[in-house]
């Protein structure tokens, strides 16, 4: 049997946002900007850069804007046109010019797991890739790419795994597994929020997942699970009492984008990298520091 390289990922974008309300009461949280980008764009070039071209993203209903967001906007070029704006015409042209992108509407917030199903008669019979808009990785990141080659060589499943405080583990998938080589493990358990005292480590799945095709018939089979909604956790658990599946662990460069202050924290660290923001930036950075330093300095003692 030939194997086949994933060539698809699906996006869940489906999502109300509401920890970012009110930004997220009339646009996806996909749409949230990251500096001069909407969060989603950046999910959608990280898929792009490892070869993922055909996507299929799963939207709530009424979230057209992201597929006008990733589609030709003529009427905007031929503005920009108008006022010689070449390098923003062409900016904006290379956005509808990234990826394939099909949309697919959840029209139930019954849960990841839902979701992903959602996007089985645009994938097919064929390993996939999925990408969440919650977690941004850096563009430097080598996460994906090291899962996807993991899974060309041993054709299994491979899930992001990453160490989180022990407290936040009730937030995640956490696996229990065993070493296999180097940041590859195997995966020997995965619960979805599990209670305090339960955790049966602190390995969290966060928000990148290589899969075969077993991952659709698994989902065909879970029920509500925690939260009362269908959890692609569940699912994956399934999977491992049949073809079984592995972790990829790393410890940098992800952002949960769903976490204000980690939203944040990915904005300055972005721009920082930008050539043409990173310098006046850092200068910003510096003092806005040395400010508030000097003002707690001159604050009285409580």
């Amino acid at each position: 049997m030939t194997h086949q390289r994933p060539r698809k990922a699906v996006i869940p974008a489906a999502g109300l946002g509401t920890r970012f309300l009110p930004a997220t009461k009339a646009q996806p949280k996909g749409m949230l900007t990251l500096i001069d980008k909407p969060a989603l764009q950046y999910v959608v070039e990280e898929a792009v850069r490892v070869g993922l071209r055909d996507i299929v993203m799963v939207v709530s209903p009424g979230a057209e804007v992201l597929g006008a967001h990733f589609g030709r906007n003529l009427d905007l070029e031929r503005a920009l046109e108008a006022v010689g704006k070449h390098a923003d015409v062409a900016t904006v042209r290379a956005i509808a010019e990234l990826a394939d992108i099909e949309l697919v509407v959840q029209h139930e917030p019954l849960g990841l797991g839902h979701a992903v199903s959602m996007a089985r008669a645009a994938v097919g019979d064929e390993p996939f890739a999925v990408l969440l808009g919650d977690d941004l990785y850096r563009p430097d990141s080598t996460v994906l790419s090291s899962m996807l080659e993991a899974h060309e060589t041993h054709q299994k499943s491979v899930v992001a795994l990453r160490e989180v405080p022990t407290a936040d583990a009730r937030l995640y998938g956490i696996a229990a597994v065993s070493e296999l080589d180097g940041n590859l493990v195997r995966i020997d358990n995965i619960i979805e929020k599990p209670p305090p005292g339960t955790e049966p480590s602190n390995l969290a799945a966060v928000g990148r997942y290589v899969f075969t095709p077993a991952i659709f018939e698994a989902l065909d089979r879970i029920e509500p699970g925690a939260g009362g909604e269908l959890q692609l956790t569940d699912a994956i658990h399934l999977v491992l009492a049949g073809e079984g599946a592995l972790g990829w662990t790393f410890t940098r460069d992800r952002y949960d984008a769903g976490n204000k202050v980690d939203f944040l924290r990915a904005t300055v660290e972005l721009a920082l990298g930008r050539e043409d923001l990173g310098d006046d930036f850092r200068r910003v950075l510096y003092e806005i520091v040395d400010r508030e330093r000097g003002a707690t300095k001159e604050s009285p003692a409580l």
